[in-house]
């Protein structure tokens, strides 16, 4: 024998220790630099989430900043001895700023500190007075002087912009639409105690009323030469027929449709003037509470709402409303207080739905109105005011008080649109026939009231996601069930990497067939999609049942876990038996047409893209989620708890729901948590398969939007840092705040499951 000599094998060992100390140095460094890349990824995901959060709360904030305003400078009226004032304007840049006198006199002025620009006068004639005074719409700037021998003269001052020197100057230039010569409105030659006057492109509507309490009317339409060129007015004269004695207001509405006449004690007459041929009064209606005065009067912006302040120092909204017999009212849609004093002065914006009212004491409020909100509430003068403007912009005022002195103040107003009530609460829009959650957030026209209630969306957003997982939850779960305990291993090893690989499918790619194929084949063939759905389990129960009747040595032949291949073709027949019958019964029970059935019997419509087609399709894309997940949690329950199961006695299916299902409960509950987060935050499918309105209705035949479909939409038209900008942040800032608050608490619940059956 060879003999081992021991310093070898010292030297051998000692050399097995270097180098086993050495790969576990190594080991140690790998699993330390894991360690900390772990947790360097964790708080990096942590620190990314809270930096989002923090941006959006950022961009958000400024839509609850309080409204604030400040005086500029003060005054004496320019050009005092040129008469008293009848009314002030203020251009859009603030610089320029008018004072129309009842003298006939037209002074610009500087509205910072009052110097005087220029100085104008209308073609007054000799021996005549100005009687009365009207400004038409603010935003095209349009007056009206009607003069004691019955005329009247419109005109409107315009501001031209050039840039000398690269300077901005502004010129003001006096237009006269409808000639410089007075216009006769009354052939007889009485004085016009009262005006109202309205200019569209192609229409002009005089109202006035005369010394002799007669209601006149002139409509001068123009009519286009047959080159194009512009033609002469046609003029139509009418005498209305409504008391005048105690008139007090005039208004009339852009659209020259309506004439409100109120008297000083609230009696109000609307009388529909579109057709100037056949006038008639639509309403008589009495506006104020019982022993208050009419004191100031406005149109809102867009004209389709009144305000009236009266002496007790309310202000409130009027609009016309259509009801829905298509009955037209005047209906008192909200009010604000200002103060107990008379309010004297009311001056709306010029492009939002908001206004400043300022009463006896000197106290001004400013407010909007969609938003029920009372934004500003100052006392700003110590001298009763007297009238009052506010800028284009509504980023300033003039106000002229007893004492004349002209005050100029600016106003800080960003966002007054939002509110708690306008954001989640029902709001009576104009024109609505009651209050109600819309979001329509803008419009082609100008004088649009924006419509931004959340609720829409958060409704859309949740009805999806349950129509979704209303398809994904039973599927999802029952196959992982399924595939994980009862199919067989090579089945399995076919089944889950191609139900996984669904989840691959671009959700855009989901969306287009949803929106162009299946929307339309759902639409086609509804009956048949929900005979399907009573066809294919009756199907499957059948086929069981008669498989129990196969002889033994058959069954036999399929392996155990390959039952689920023979449901196959079982499937596929019973769809088609269902599509292909179901045309029979739509002509034997519903007329030939279920949804004009569901509508003639029940009210319910039905849109091509809707929450049906959601379902249908949003769940196929989540199912992949929740199913692999699930089957993963079920799979990796230890076998020796099954094993010890059925050892005892317990049955399979036993086993399942006793063991399996509780041990596993952590990881299903997690799945569907997983699934509806994809299913709330899904946006293409969504935004493609649904009608894509923001309506409230729980039916499965309606469409919806939801908040991540409404973002989409909608950020790319929206302008920098407006108010629907920070609207549609505040929508995301509304999903990451639900899916955050809903994982959180998903994640508790998850844990208790997971120390509850940890015994097992």
């Amino acid at each position: 024998m060879t003999e081992v000599n021991p310093n070898q094998i010292n030297n051998s060992s000692s050399g097995l220790q270097k180098v086993s100390a050495k790969y576990q140095k190594w080991r140690l460094l790998k699993d330390r630099i894991t360690e900390y890349g772990v947790v360097a990824g964790g708080l990096g995901v942590i620190v990314a989430i809270v930096l989002i959060f923090f941006y959006l709360l950022y961009v958000v904030f400024p839509l609850f900043t309080s409204a604030e305003t400040k005086p500029i400078s003060q005054y004496s009226i320019p050009e005092k001895t040129l008469g008293q004032t009848a009314f002030l304007a203020m251009e859009e840049q603030n610089e320029i700023a008018v004072r129309f006198t009842e003298t006939g006199k037209v002074i610009f002025f500087t509205a910072k500190d009052g110097k005087t620009v220029k100085i104008d006068a209308i073609n007054i004639p000799e021996q005549v007075e100005v009687s009365s005074f009207s400004h038409g719409n603010l935003a095209k700037g349009t007056v009206v002087y009607g003069l004691s021998n019955g005329t009247a003269i419109v005109l409107k001052p315009v501001y031209k912009i050039s840039y000398p020197n690269d300077v901005r100057k502004i010129t003001p230039v006096l237009e006269y639409p409808l000639g410089l010569e007075p216009l006769i409105l009354d052939e007889q030659g009485n004085a016009l105690t009262h005006i109202a006057v309205k200019m569209s492109e192609d229409q002009t509507t005089l109202v006035a009323k005369t010394s002799e309490n007669t209601i006149l009317m002139s409509r001068f339409i123009k009519e286009e030469s047959l080159f194009g060129d512009d033609g002469e007015f046609e003029r139509t004269d009418v005498i209305l027929d409504v008391p005048a004695e105690t008139i007090s207001h005039f208004l009339l509405d852009k659209r020259q449709q309506y004439l409100y006449l109120l008297g000083r004690q609230g009696d109000m007459t609307v009388v529909d003037i579109n057709n100037a041929d056949n006038t008639k009064i639509l309403q008589k209606l009495s506006v104020l509470e019982p022993d208050s005065q009419v004191t100031a009067t406005s149109f809102l912006t867009g004209e389709l709402s009144l305000l009236i302040g009266d002496s007790s120092g309310m202000v409130s909204q009027w609009s016309i409303i259509r009801d829905e017999h298509g009955q037209i009212s005047l209906q008192k849609l909200r009010s604000f207080k200002v103060s107990q004093k008379p309010i004297v002065a009311i001056s709306p914006e010029q492009r939002r739905r908001g206004f400043i009212a300022i009463d006896a004491d000197g106290v001004a409020g400013v407010y909007h109105t969609t938003a029920e909100r009372e934004l500003i509430r100052e006392r700003v003068s110590e001298q009763m005011p007297v009238f009052l403007t506010l800028s284009p912009r509504a980023n300033a005022f003039l106000m002229q008080t007893e004492d004349d002195k002209i005050h100029f103040w600016g106003i800080k107003n960003e966002h007054p649109e939002v509110s708690w009530r306008s954001l989640w609460g029902k709001v009576w829009y104009e024109s609505y026939p009651k209050p109600d959650y819309i979001w329509q957030s803008s419009s082609s026209s100008n004088d649009f009231e924006p419509k931004m209630s959340l609720t829409p969306l958060v409704f859309g957003t949740l009805k999806a996601a349950f129509y979704a997982m209303l398809m994904a939850i039973p599927l999802s779960i029952m196959g992982a069930i399924y595939t994980a305990y009862f199919m067989a291993p090579k089945m399995r090893k076919l089944v889950k990497p191609s139900i996984e690989i669904m989840e691959a499918l671009p959700t855009v790619i989901l969306g287009f067939l949803a929106g162009l194929w299946l929307a339309p084949f759902v639409e086609k063939n509804l009956l048949g999609i929900f005979v399907l759905l009573m066809f294919v389990p009756l199907g499957v129960i059948i086929f069981a049942w008669c498989w129990q009747f196969v002889p033994r040595a058959i069954r036999h032949k399929i392996p155990d876990g390959w039952d689920a291949a023979l449901l196959i073709p079982v499937i596929i027949l019973s769809a088609w038996v269902a599509f292909l019958i179901s045309p029979s019964i739509e002509d034997l029970v519903f007329d030939g047409n279920i949804q004009y059935w569901m509508k003639s019997q029940f009210g319910i419509g039905y849109d091509q893209r809707n929450a049906l087609v959601v379902g249908l399709a949003m769940g196929f894309a989540v199912i992949p989620t929740i199913f692999s997940i699930a089957e993963d949690a079920i799979f990796s329950v230890p076998k020796h708890l099954t094993v010890g199961s059925l050892a005892l006695g317990a049955t399979p299916w036993q086993t399942m729901v006793k063991v399996v299902l509780l041990t596993a409960s952590p990881g299903i509950f997690s799945a569907v948590m997983i699934g509806l987060g994809r299913a709330i935050g899904e946006t293409m499918i969504v935004l493609m398969a649904t009608g894509n309105t923001p309506v409230m209705d729980f039916s499965i035949f309606q469409g919806m939007r939801t908040l991540a479909a409404n973002i989409a939409v909608e950020m790319p038209e929206a302008e920098v840092d407006s108010t629907h900008y920070r609207v549609l942040f505040l929508a995301a800032l509304v999903l990451f705040v639900f899916t955050f608050v809903f994982n959180t608490l998903a994640e508790i619940v998850r844990q208790n499951l997971r120390q509850k059956y940890s015994s097992l």
